[in-house]
């Protein structure tokens, strides 16, 4: 078991830039504003050798019915819970508070190793606040600056002493899901051992799956679901998730690596800074992801930012799922799923096919139907076709409708191969660069979908010209 380090504080006083100076990069949302924090975030460290988890967590509240504030704390305490150290963070500049009193209290009493932190000690002034600190009764207090780095060496001397004490789990080795933190790269850019870029065929590890869509679709309900316990914050309020959270699940025996993200909203309306990092990082996670599912409410399916983010995800090669959420409140179902397709094949031509899931994920419904057409769409992005087969089928659809004759020459498509998968790429050898109309090449594409059955994925075409050493 991988020794667990949790993070917590009251709001405002650097857990997430201590977080990111812990794992080695800026894997957590930062900024001024208080709050920042919601769900809890996993991260990986490493010290002599030694791996380890790092929990971040959010601003401790002391609240204690049903809202936002009171559920961010349920996160802090299941974190707490989970932990075989806790750095218990106050700020220096700022002094002690009752609610930091409060709070170590608490933590005395959850038995639980505590170390204190007196963060942002970079200056004079924190001087008094680190020694208000003794206060807390949790021992001497550690005098750190998380933005500088400073006392960094001293947080891995504990930790190194903690993971190595007698008993302490050992550290594990590392595994293909260590090799990359949570929510950070994938091992699409690393290279292979020969020092060429590693094949698509043998590219291995976890599924990447994104969810994405509006604010306030069940984005975070439906991933709570699908792993059978409430990791991540849910409720009625818009726009609760702001970090772009990745578990690591198994469905199956399948790894997939599912990431819960912000919701997206038209980028006019995106004025706060903390929107706009929320709203990066998201597009990030879209980015990385090998399938995104675009979460819809069946209430008010395909409005304009829903286009916006498809579109989004076609450009950037992923596949796509559409999950039409809160089925059950669905009325007309029949006349909503035609209205549905009739859309998506007006504002999606070029990627027809793609599936369409209706599902209600607070109640649980359809969820393997989901996977199904997630592990379907999967499949075919990483479909590679034999060029002997390629060839004989371009010959075949070019004689049934020849290529255009710019100035009355004939473009000549000579040979073809796939380049490459994730999405399907493919190269036409031709005799010009240029002359090939668009409309000509979305013909070829359609085409390809139809013959080779790749519905739904999309398909890069990309023409090369051959040199003739002969032309001078």
């Amino acid at each position: 078991m991988t020794f667990t380090l949790a993070i917590v504080g009251r709001p405002n006083v650097g857990k997430s830039t201590l977080f990111n100076r812990l794992v080695g990069r800026r894997a957590a949302l930062v900024d001024d504003a208080p709050g920042v924090t919601r769900d809890r975030r996993y991260g990986e460290g490493e010290v002599a050798g030694h791996r380890y988890r790092v929990v971040d967590t959010a601003g401790l509240e002391e609240a204690f019915d049903e809202s936002l504030e009171a559920r961010m704390r349920r996160q802090t305490e299941q974190a707490v819970e989970e932990a075989d150290l806790v750095f218990f963070v106050v700020d220096a500049r700022a002094g002690l508070t009752p609610m930091d009193r409060h709070f170590a209290d608490w933590l005395r009493r959850a038995g639980r190793p505590v170390v204190l932190l007196a963060n942002k000690c970079e200056g004079w002034a924190s001087e008094a606040g680190s020694m208000e600190a003794y206060a807390l009764g949790l021992g001497a207090p550690l005098q750190v600056s998380a933005e500088h780095g400073l006392g960094l060496q001293d947080m891995q001397d504990i930790l190194l002493e903690k993971m190595t004490a007698g008993d302490a789990p050992p550290p594990e080795e590392a595994t293909p899901d260590d090799v990359f933190p949570e929510g950070g790269e994938t091992p699409e850019d690393e290279e292979a051992p020969d020092g060429e870029a590693a094949s698509d065929d043998e590219k291995q590890g976890p599924l990447h799956l994104a969810i994405v869509g509006r604010p306030n679709v069940g984005k975070s309900t439906l991933i709570n679901r699908l792993i059978g316990e409430d990791r991540l914050l849910t409720g009625p309020e818009a726009g609760i998730t702001r970090d772009a959270i990745a578990i690591d699940w198994v469905y199956r025996g399948q790894p997939v690596r599912l990431v819960d993200t912000a919701g997206l909203r038209k980028k006019a309306k995106v004025v706060e800074k903390v929107e706009k990092l929320s709203t990066s990082d998201s597009l990030r996670s879209l980015r990385f992801a090998e399938v995104v599912v675009l979460l819809l409410d069946a209430e008010a399916p395909m409005e304009r930012q829903d286009l916006t983010i498809g579109k989004l995800v076609v450009d950037e090669g992923r596949a796509l799922v559409i999950g039409l959420n809160k089925w059950d409140l669905c009325k007309n179902r029949d006349e909503m799923l035609r209205l549905l397709h009739d859309r998506l094949a007006r504002s999606f031509p070029q990627t027809k096919g793609i599936p369409v899931v209706p599902l209600s994920a607070l109640q649980g419904e359809r969820l393997d139907r989901l996977m199904s057409a997630v592990f379907a769409a999967h499949r075919i992005w990483n479909r590679r076709i034999p060029t002997a087969a390629l060839n004989r089928w371009l010959e075949a659809v070019t004689q049934a409708h020849p290529p255009p004759a710019p100035g009355g020459r004939r473009l000549r498509l000579k040979y073809m191969t796939q380049a490459k998968t994730r999405p399907p790429t493919f190269a036409i050898c031709t005799s010009k660069s240029t002359g090939l109309p668009p409309s000509y090449l979305r013909y070829l594409e359609n085409a390809l979908r139809e013959d080779f059955d790749l519905p739904g994925t999309p398909i890069r075409i990309f023409l090369r010209v051959r040199d003739n050493p002969y032309r001078s």
